[in-house]
C-alpha cells in the first residue's frame, strides 16, 4: 500500500497534478486514492526525503515549489557526475547495453512523432539509467536515479518549449556516439552540453 501511496502521489507531483506549492492533506488524498492514511503519510514522508515535498510547521506537506537556485544546484551535482558517468560508460559498456541505447532513442524517436509525451520522457529516462548501468558503478547509478527524479518536474516544463525533442534527440545521439567509439572524453564534454543545455531552457522557461 505505501509503494502504491508513493508513485500514485510522485507521478501527479511529476507531472504537475500537484501544482508547485500545493498543500497536501492526507484525509483527502486518502479518500482520492482509495488507500489508508498510514500508506499516505509514508509516502509522503519518502518523498520529502527525495525533495519533492515539504513539510512546513502548523501547514502539513506541500509540494516542493520549483526554484531557479534548485535547478542551478541540481544541474552542478549533475555536470559532475553524469559527465563522469558518461566517461565511464564510453570504457565499460557492454555491445547489448548500447545496442539498448540506441534502441531507447529508436522507440524516443517514434514516440515524437506519435505526439506521446510522457512516453518520450520514461524513454530518455530509461536511456540515462541504462547509461549508468553501464559505468558499473552502482553509487554513481544510485545517485544519479535520485537527480533524475529530482529534475522530472523541471524536465516537463522544458518539454513545453516548443521543438525542444530536436535539441534533446541530438544532445542524446551525440552522447550514444562517443560511447559507440569508446571516446571517454568526448562522451563527458556531449554530456556536459546536454545538461547545459537543460539548464539553459529551464532558465528561459522560469524566470
Amino acid at each position: 500500500m505505501q509503494e502504491r501511496a508513493y508513485q500514485r502521489i510522485k507521478h501527479e507531483i511529476i507531472n504537475l497534478n500537484y501544482a508547485p506549492g500545493e498543500y497536501l492533506n492526507e484525509l483527502s488524498l486518502s479518500e482520492e486514492l482509495g488507500l489508508g492514511r498510514t500508506p499516505i503519510h509514508l509516502a509522503l514522508g519518502r518523498l520529502m526525503l527525495e525533495g519533492l515535498v515539504e513539510v512546513v510547521p502548523r501547514k502539513g506537506s506541500m509540494v516542493k515549489p520549483l526554484s531557479l537556485d534548485e535547478i542551478l544546484d541540481i544541474t552542478e551535482v549533475r555536470l559532475v557526475n553524469e559527465m563522469q558517468c558518461a566517461r565511464l560508460a564510453a570504457m565499460r559498456a557492454t555491445p547489448e547495453e548500447i545496442a539498448g541505447m540506441a534502441e531507447l532513442l529508436d522507440q524516443s524517436d517514434l514516440a515524437i512523432s506519435r505526439g506521446e509525451v510522457s512516453q518520450r520522457r520514461a524513454l530518455g529516462r530509461q536511456f540515462h539509467l541504462l547509461m549508468s548501468k553501464a559505468a558499473r558503478n552502482q553509487v554513481l547509478a544510485e545517485i544519479l536515479s535520485i537527480l533524475y527524479d529530482r529534475s522530472l518536474r523541471y524536465w516537463v516544463i522544458s518539454m513545453r518549449e516548443p521543438h525542444r525533442h530536436v535539441p534533446v534527440g541530438k544532445e542524446h545521439r551525440e552522447i550514444l556516439d562517443a560511447i559507440q567509439r569508446r571516446d571517454p572524453d568526448a562522451a563527458a564534454d556531449s554530456a556536459r552540453r546536454h545538461i547545459e543545455s537543460f539548464r539553459d531552457t529551464i532558465t528561459r522557461r522560469i524566470v
